[in-house]
C-alpha cells in the first residue's frame, strides 16, 4: 500500500543477489518462519507464541495497510527465494530474516540501507522503530550502526528514531 498516495515499487534491488519484492497475497511460505518460537520472541517479545495461518494473515494485512510491505529475497540458482519480510511504515520498521540460514550475513544492513533511501525518497521526516527487545542485541546494533538513536524505554526494550531532515 502506498504511503501518502505514492506508488510502491514492485521491486527494490539492494545488490546483484538481494532484492525487496512488493507484498502479494502469496505468503504461505512465510508461515514456517513465524512458527519458530525463538524468532517470534525476537519479533513479538518474551510472551510471544507461534503464529497460525490466520494470525500471519492478520499481521500482513495490518502491515500492508500501514505502509510499504516487502518480502526480502535472495538470488539462488537464477531464482529469487523469499527469506524474510520488512515493512516501511510511518511509525515502525519491522525487519524479519525468517530463514535462519541467512542470519548474520549482512542482509539486514542491505535492507535497512535501502529502506532509509526509500524513506528519503518519500520525504519522511524520520523513521521510528516502536520496540527492540533488550535481548535482541543484533537488531539494536544494526539500527544503531545506521544512526538510529534511542527515543524511549519500553517495558521490555527500547524504541528508536532516525531523523532524516
Amino acid at each position: 500500500m502506498p504511503i501518502d498516495k505514492i506508488n510502491q515499487p514492485q521491486i527494490i534491488y539492494i545488490d546483484s543477489k538481494l532484492r525487496l519484492r512488493r507484498f502479494d497475497d502469496d505468503y504461505n511460505f512465510a508461515l514456517q518462519w513465524y512458527q519458530d518460537l525463538e524468532l517470534v520472541k525476537l519479533v513479538d517479545g518474551p510472551a510471544a507464541s507461534v503464529y497460525t495461518k490466520e494470525k500471519l494473515k492478520r499481521m500482513y494485512e495490518y502491515l500492508n495497510c500501514r505502509g510499504e510491505l516487502y518480502f526480502i529475497e535472495v538470488l539462488e540458482e537464477n531464482k529469487y527465494k523469499p527469506i524474510g519480510d520488512v515493512a516501511l511504515c510511518k511509525d515502525n520498521l519491522p525487519i524479519v530474516i525468517g530463514d535462519k540460514l541467512y542470519h548474520n550475513k549482512g542482509i539486514g544492513k542491505g535492507v535497512l540501507r535501502s529502506l532509509i533511501l526509500r524513506a528519503r525518497e518519500l520525504e519522511l521526516e524520520c523513521i521510528n522503530v516502536q520496540e527492540i527487545y533488550d535481548y535482541n542485541i543484533c537488531s539494536q546494533k544494526l539500527f544503531e550502526s545506521f544512526g538510529f538513536k534511542q527515543s524511549g524505554k519500553t517495558k521490555n526494550g527500547k524504541s528508536y528514531v532516525l531523523n532524516l531532515k
